[in-house]
């Protein structure tokens, strides 16, 4: 996989921080996991409870010799969201993302998670149901 990283952004590898000085591009070669700058959250921005999620799958991405608390926070929380959602999307979505963390393929657990910030956002403004629409 090729990546591209303008001067100064940082990239996540394997737990490590790196920071390149100039416009490179760098090749992984291997299996690794990784984050872009851009795709970390800060602890700040986990202001609702699928951010969170994601803010605690970031973690085991990002440390991943050393996890065991993120693993319990990360159980705790999925479970009590899949007990107040009546969303079958999200649903859907979370039983997708604790197959994804189970596999620890934690980038593309975060990738659903994202995907599913609309979803989460349309039920907290109160657009989202799960009921047919009916004509009044």
């Amino acid at each position: 996989m090729k990546i591209s990283l303008r001067a100064g952004e940082l990239i996540y590898v394997n737990g490590a921080v790196l920071r390149v000085d100039r416009k490179v591009a760098i090749e992984l070669v291997n299996d690794v996991m990784f984050l872009l700058e851009g795709q970390v959250m800060q602890a700040a921005d986990a202001t609702t409870a699928l951010r969170q999620l994601y803010f605690i799958v970031q973690l085991m991405l990002m440390n991943p010799t050393d996890h065991q608390d993120a693993d319990a926070l990360y159980g705790q929380h999925h479970t009590a969201l899949k007990a107040v959602c009546e969303n079958q999307e999200m649903l859907e979505g979370l039983a997708a993302i604790d197959d994804l963390v189970g596999g620890k393929r934690y980038y593309e657990a975060l990738k659903r998670i994202r995907a599913l910030f609309p979803v989460e956002q349309a039920i907290l403004s109160g657009a989202a149901t799960n009921l047919p629409f009916e004509a009044a």
